[in-house]
């Protein structure tokens, strides 16, 4: 497993995740099983763990463990899943490491890299429609423009999105070096690879609805904890962390604050950090992947 993507926070995480040996948690982003398995050492054999994960790969890193049940949906549809499955009541906990795993960055064909020569793919669930060549080769002008500028926050998203509508009017960008020449020209000097990255998160963000599925996440995980039950999360840029630090703050991820008749804040979420846990030295020395992360942790407040 440890191949397949290296757990970040793992000890951070799931020390904050479990309240009790005996309860019910739920890892929402199993991908090389690394947290869930970590969770799993640390119950008994009454508690329980059901994880979830998009992508087909992910499902032949399952441990042989009763007390696992392994789901392949994306978490979005957490609360749907925990119902059917006969979660009522709510759970102890939910534990997410959002973001790509190492897995999918480093198996080229899958497309999320642009250090290898690949299709423009970048689909987490590989049955999905729409891939980064669908909407590279599809997307209007000023659509391009703005998943540019909101997902990778791209200084010059304009200039990017001129350069790949006029590159697609010769022939089609099917592949990441034909990515790479179309937008060569904008690239800035000693900086390529940081920005190539935002490029590609803006591109791997819109292929896979991540902000959409953040917040309906973030929205089911809440429904499905029981009062005094904890949400961690741990997130990779900008976007995500905002959107989890607002909706742990007021219960949506504007920020929005609703009062009630009393004047109190209305939020079904108790912020446990105020600050975000980071990652130590040593292990960002051997996992590079780990140095932007964030750690935020969440109790569910009474109803």
């Amino acid at each position: 497993m440890s191949g397949y993507h290296t757990p970040v926070l793992l000890d951070e995480s799931v020390s904050a995740l479990i309240s009790s040996p005996s309860g019910i948690y739920a890892d929402a982003t199993f991908g090389g099983g690394g947290h869930t398995c970590e969770i799993l050492k640390r119950i008994s054999k009454e508690g329980h763990v059901v994880s979830f994960d998009r992508d087909s790969d992910a499902l032949a890193n399952k441990p042989d463990d009763s007390r696992l049940t392994l789901v392949r949906s994306d978490f979005r549809w957490i609360h749907n899943h925990l119902l059917n499955h006969g979660y009522t009541e709510g759970i102890d906990g939910i534990l997410a490491d959002l973001g790509v795993s190492s897995h999918q960055f480093d198996t080229a064909e899958r497309g999320f890299s642009f250090r290898y020569e690949a299709p423009l793919d970048m689909r987490m669930n590989q049955e999905g429609a729409t891939t980064a060549a669908d909407i590279i080769n599809g997307y209007e002008y000023e659509q391009l423009e703005r998943i540019f500028r909101l997902y990778g926050e791209v200084d010059n998203s304009r200039r990017i999105a001129q350069l790949i509508c006029k590159a697609r009017e010769t022939s089609e960008i099917k592949s990441t070096t034909d990515l790479g020449r179309a937008i060569e020209s904008a690239l800035p000097k000693f900086a390529e690879h940081k920005f190539l990255a935002k490029v590609y998160q803006a591109l791997r963000i819109e292929v896979n609805q991540e902000m959409r599925s953040l917040e309906k996440f973030l929205i089911g995980a809440t429904q499905s904890l029981k009062a005094g039950g904890r949400l961690v999360v741990i997130t990779y840029h900008s976007l995500e962390d905002r959107m989890v630090k607002n909706f742990i703050k007021a219960g949506n991820i504007e920020g929005r604050i609703i009062k009630d008749f009393y004047g109190n804040v209305s939020s079904p979420l108790r912020a446990v950090n105020r600050k975000p846990i980071l990652p130590q030295e040593c292990e960002i020395a051997v996992n590079t992947r780990a140095r932007s992360a964030k750690l935020r942790i969440a109790e569910k407040t009474a109803e």
